[in-house]
């Protein structure tokens, strides 16, 4: 397993080291002893798992003050683009995202931290998304942006024509507006 840095400060990439024969693969998903020894220190409290069709766009969304919570994002099946926000205000990197194509076949995951929103669109036919958090949902901590907001000018690598996104996305706040702390 190697750790992969980002241009963003603390959100990272992981890299599982694969096993492969005739029968297939193996590979350690999460292994809490290496992620120590590599500065996250995150105690994972609960799996999430979602599927969804071609277009579809979850997030961006967080929680904030005590529920927020920390994501470790990987694709069982499919592909996305999984994106997240930096809005940890005293970041050099606040306002700014990264996206990376997380895939059952790069077997990639994306570590995001505590302060950031996060957000993913489904580029295959489909995708099974499984994330670990370490907090639970706390519906008065939810928070959010909109998918695309101008500011962000977040790239979907999808035709946002043909994007299917909940009713609830689609009432989020602009980055420009947030008046939340996280």
């Amino acid at each position: 397993m190697t750790i992969e840095k980002t241009p963003i400060q603390d959100l990272v990439i992981i890299n599982p080291t694969v096993f492969t024969d005739q029968r297939g693969y193996f590979f350690e998903a999460y292994n809490e002893t290496k992620f120590q020894e590599n500065g996250i220190m995150y105690k994972f409290i609960q799996d999430n798992q979602s599927f969804s069709k071609r277009g579809v766009i979850r997030g961006l969304h967080l929680q904030i003050n005590d529920f927020a919570q920390a994501k470790l994002v990987r694709v069982l099946q499919g592909e996305i683009l999984d994106v997240a926000v930096d809005l940890r205000k005293k970041s050099r990197t606040y306002g700014q995202h990264f996206s990376i194509i997380l895939s059952a076949e790069n077997k990639k995951q994306l570590m995001v931290p505590h302060g950031f929103a996060h957000g993913f669109a489904v580029l295959s036919e489909t995708a099974s998304v499984m994330y670990k958090v370490d907090q639970v949902y706390q519906k008065e901590s939810e928070r959010g942006i909109r998918y695309d907001d101008p500011t962000l000018s977040i790239d979907w690598q999808i035709n946002l024509n043909e994007v299917t996104i909940s009713e609830k996305d689609l009432i989020l706040p602009s980055f420009k507006s947030i008046d939340w702390e996280i």
